[in-house]
């Protein structure tokens, strides 16, 4: 085959450094489109994102030159650094240095979008730790407890 064709929709979440709800609802907005740019930037295609107090929703199409680990490290290192020049009290934020992720197939996009869209009203019933370890057991991904929490 002459053509490389791939379309890997990933749902990928992670928490602020120790689940510290250090973003501001005032700059959520500007914070999605700062995470979808560098998305874009290496070449995978943002569907939704939405940054509650203290983690990350991205549903994004993966890129097929980059790998996931090579993309989130650019992510978070990126919104990082802008976040710490939004605001003095903002200077020490940090991302978890861990990350989910699982894939999605197109048939679940839309519901997966829905839920992302709605992260506050879904944590009014829910904590994001409930909500992780639901999402690691839901796709079947091991984890050590230990390790998770940073």
């Amino acid at each position: 085959m002459a053509q490389s064709l791939a379309r890997i929709i990933t749902h990928i979440i992670f928490s602020t450094k120790y689940r510290k709800p250090m973003i501001p609802p005032e700059i959520r907005e500007e914070l999605n489109a700062y995470l979808g740019g560098t998305l874009k930037h290496y070449d995978c295609s943002p569907i939704e994102i939405n940054c509650p107090p203290d983690h990350a929703h991205i549903l994004c199409c993966l890129s097929k030159n980059h790998t996931l680990a090579e993309i989130l490290e650019e992510v978070k290192k990126g919104s990082s650094k802008w976040m710490k020049k939004q605001s003095p009290l903002l200077r020490d934020f940090y991302w978890q240095g861990g990350y989910g992720a699982s894939s999605v197939s197109q048939s679940n996009v839309a519901a997966v979008r829905k839920y992302i869209a709605n992260q506050e009203e879904h944590h009014c019933k829910m904590t994001f730790q409930e909500e992780f370890r639901a999402f690691l057991k839901r796709h079947q991904i091991e984890f050590d407890e230990r390790y998770v929490w940073e």
